[in-house]
């Protein structure tokens, strides 16, 4: 395999998710640099895969990483959300798996001109860099009030208001560095992650609409007819996860009456497939050795049987 500049989180785990995919089309919502798309062709040689990234460079890489399998590939840029429901209308029910890594890549963080690290001589964040939207026009342009509501929405920051508050009096940044030597004396300190990191994590996802961006491929995958399917979705944020075990948990259900009725007067045939993942997968001991990065990756799958 051609070298990777990234480890792609829970391989093995993905792989094994998409095992009883015997032919047929894996959909790669977040291809990357196609550490999942290459993992998933070599260990299924029947299956082809469609890879979505919107990020360039990403894109510039995976078309030369993954040239060797030729027809098998076929890279598409744009969101994931949008690009998705394309192909499950396109493809219906020659599709098989679709498979999501909800988050920025390593190699993202660790390229300072992207501004995605604390340690950024840039405020971007964006990861489609055509995108109107950069970190910068949120830190320096956003209300307090704004400011502090993503903050504790995205950020679960505790003192949202107080760093909100900090940002807007020292305001404008020109870099993530920047940002972060302002606010860090208001974060708190002894956890594995750097005390910035959660406000960092805040503004990506403002900048990126990442929890729109997964809501809009649930509901594709939801409205769609396709009889059988299988979803893997990795999340690496509390939020993330949680909507992702409440849709599947909806998606299981049979009956949709409200809590209250007294009687099931709706038919209790409403599910669409069974929940995999009862708990979430998450990296083994080797694999947090490897990739400390891996420790909040979540891995929750369903089986879509209609």
């Amino acid at each position: 395999m051609q070298e990777t500049p990234h480890i792609p989180v829970l391989y093995r785990e993905v792989i094994e998710a998409f095992a009883p995919c015997k032919e047929g089309i894996v959909v790669d919502c977040t291809m990357g640099y196609g550490g999942h798309t290459s993992l998933l062709l070599e260990n299924n040689p029947s299956l082809t895969l469609i890879g979505i990234d919107q990020d360039p460079t990403a894109i510039d890489f995976s078309t030369r990483r993954l040239h060797p399998y030729g027809e098998r590939i076929e890279i598409r840029r744009g969101r994931f959300s949008d690009v998705a429901a394309q192909v499950i209308s396109e493809k219906g029910e020659v599709l098989c798996g679709i498979l999501a890594d909800i988050g920025v890549s390593s190699l993202q963080l660790d390229q300072r001109d992207r501004g995605f690290s604390y340690e950024s001589d840039t405020l971007d964040m964006r990861m489609n860099p055509d995108a109107a939207l950069s970190a910068a026009e949120v830190v320096n342009t956003y209300s307090q009030s704004e400011l502090e509501k993503i903050l504790r929405e995205y950020g679960e920051v505790t003192n949202a208001r107080r760093v909100a508050e900090t940002i807007v009096q020292r305001r404008p940044f020109g870099s993530a560095k920047e940002l972060s030597n302002a606010i860090f004396h208001l974060m708190p300190k002894g956890k594995k992650i750097h005390p910035s990191t959660l406000v960092m994590q805040a503004i990506r996802i403002e900048v990126n609409d990442e929890l729109g961006e997964l809501a809009r491929l649930l509901d594709a995958i939801e409205a769609s007819s396709i009889r059988r399917l299988r979803v893997a979705i990795i999340t690496f944020h509390s939020l993330e996860d949680r909507m992702v075990k409440n849709r599947f948990s909806t998606w299981a259900k049979n009956c949709i009456c409200p809590p209250e009725a007294m009687r099931c007067t709706c038919g209790n045939n409403h599910a669409i497939g069974k929940i995999i993942t009862k708990k979430p997968l998450t990296a083994q001991e080797d694999e947090l050795r490897q990739n400390p990065r891996s420790r909040s990756a979540k891995l929750r799958i369903f089986e879509i049987n209609r």
